[in-house]
């Protein structure tokens, strides 16, 4: 991790700039940042992994959408519409939402000063962050930063790196795959430090969207090691063997091969997260109860404790918003040594501590591609690729390259081409002008144009079907196009 003496040279980021989320200029300092293999949690763990049966770790996804809703258009987060039209839906969750995105810094210090041993990840999309910022709950943020900026709880919490404004990965413009993976780090590091920034080295996949189209998975797969990622979470049904099978050992940690269509390969550390209904998993923390029920496998020579992961939604729904408080103490009142709760990063780094690495994990890829090697075989090239596709395709209409979720019933791009055609123009349009000149991007046209383009590709747009959700899609797409075009 970065120093105290060399945390004092970098530059304070300011949280927000001219109104706008900070998201753009500090490339450099972030990769500086980010780029370093030294332990994060096995300083400070007082787990012991010999005394370990088993493990389980829980991860609370945070987010809402930002809209053009308010004045004239004005971009404002969706919980402050709620807050300002409660007779809608079910707009009269506001301030139980509010609550349940403050409560968990109340959670871990009650814990910890009862003398138990919590743990808990946390995502927060960059959309969230900023609507907090502009409704002026910086309650909220400053309580979120007590569990993630005072020593005496970082051993807990373990918060997971995501894409800014909850772009579903296999849909976003491979051009802005990384830019939206920096803009959630810059916004990170001005809200919380370069410290904090530090420490994370999980990534958290919208909607557990997983690329299986392999130029695309691959460039993803580029990106997070680029920007510091060790591992991320994929869900259980959206990989395979590479004999494409089902995963057999869905409780040990895999290495994830992403190949392109070059035949150029990557990997990353991929934790898996079983299928199930998540908020109720979570909710009741199911996994604790899972993992009592698991014993120690091998990973080569080295024993090892298996690890239950799930994330869910961290505030949607009654078993999220009321029975998710007396369940997580719950836990940690019962817990003994041999089944403990771990975040991601602090059970990788314990096994390799044990002599456990990487290269020791069994590998998986995204689901669908055995199909597609099957057919290219040594003949690999992009055109060899595209037909091998289409002729599943032909074969198979139920295949696609569409990726996988943990909303599998929903496409995020069947019937949506409204919203598609217009993401994908408004990005071209923003690299057509920003790539071909040398700009600065902590200029406040670029980070103006930035936002707008990242916004677009904000999932809600889709995931609520056609109607205002795709209205405000449309907006957006104005909006940004009349901003680069005014200042490019």
């Amino acid at each position: 991790m970065i120093s105290s003496t060399k945390s004092t040279q970098l530059p304070l980021l300011a949280e927000t700039i001219d109104g706008l989320p900070n998201i753009s200029g500090w490339e450099n300092e972030v990769a500086a940042v980010v780029q370093h293999q030294e332990p994060i949690f096995l300083p400070t763990t007082n787990i012991r992994l010999e005394e370990v049966q088993a493990a389980f770790a829980i991860a609370l996804h945070m987010h809402q959408p930002t809209i053009p809703a308010g004045v004239d258009g004005t971009l404002i987060s969706n919980l402050q519409y709620m807050f300002e039209h409660p007779q809608e839906g079910d707009n009269h969750n506001a301030g139980p939402f509010s609550y349940c995105y403050s409560r968990i810094a109340d959670f871990i210090p009650e814990l910890v000063s009862q003398g138990h041993n919590p743990r808990v990840m946390l995502d927060y999309s960059g959309n969230l962050l900023w609507g907090l910022q502009q409704m002026g709950r910086g309650d909220i943020l400053e309580n979120l930063k007590r569990i993630t900026c005072d020593r005496a709880y970082q051993p807990y919490v373990e918060w997971l790196g995501t894409m800014w404004s909850h772009s579903v990965v296999p849909s976003t413009p491979i051009p802005d795959i990384k830019l939206h993976i920096q803009a959630w780090q810059h916004h990170f590091a001005a809200i919380f430090g370069w410290e904090a920034l530090a420490r994370v080295k999980g990534f958290s996949p919208p909607e557990m969207h997983l690329p299986n189209h392999p130029d695309t998975l691959y460039q993803f797969v580029k990106a997070l090691l680029e920007c510091g990622y060790r591992w991320l979470i994929v869900q259980e049904h959206t990989v395979e063997t590479l004999t494409g099978e089902p995963l057999q050992f869905k409780h040990l940690p895999h290495r994830l091969i992403a190949r392109n269509s070059a035949g150029e390969t990557l990997s990353i550390t991929a934790l898996i997260k079983t299928q199930g209904s998540d908020t109720k998993l979570v909710g009741q923390m199911q996994p604790y109860y899972e993992a009592k029920t698991l014993s120690r496998q091998n990973l080569g020579s080295v024993s090892i404790p298996p690890l239950v992961t799930q994330i869910a939604d961290g505030e949607n729904g009654g078993v999220m918003m009321n029975e998710f408080p007396p369940a997580f103490k719950k836990v940690w009142y019962e817990q003994e040594s041999s089944v403990v709760g771990l975040t991601g990063t602090e059970y990788l780094e314990l096994l390799a501590a044990a002599g456990c690495q990487p290269e020791n994990y069994p590998t998986c890829q995204a689901a669908g591609q055995h199909q597609i090697w099957q057919r290219v075989q040594d003949s690999l090239n992009p055109d060899s690729v595209t037909d091998a596709i289409e002729e599943i395709k032909q074969a198979n209409p139920n295949f696609h390259i569409d990726g996988a979720s943990w909303t599998n019933h929903i496409s995020w791009v069947a019937g949506y081409e409204n919203v598609l055609s217009p993401m994908n123009q408004l990005s071209a349009l923003f690299h057509e002008k920003v790539d071909s000149t040398d700009v600065d991007t902590k200029q406040p046209q670029y980070r103006q144009a930035l936002l707008h383009n990242l916004l677009l590709q904000t999932s809600c747009f889709r995931y609520w079907g056609q109607g205002v959700w795709t209205d405000y899609a449309r907006t957006i797409y104005n909006q940004g196009i009349l901003v680069i075009n005014a200042k490019f």
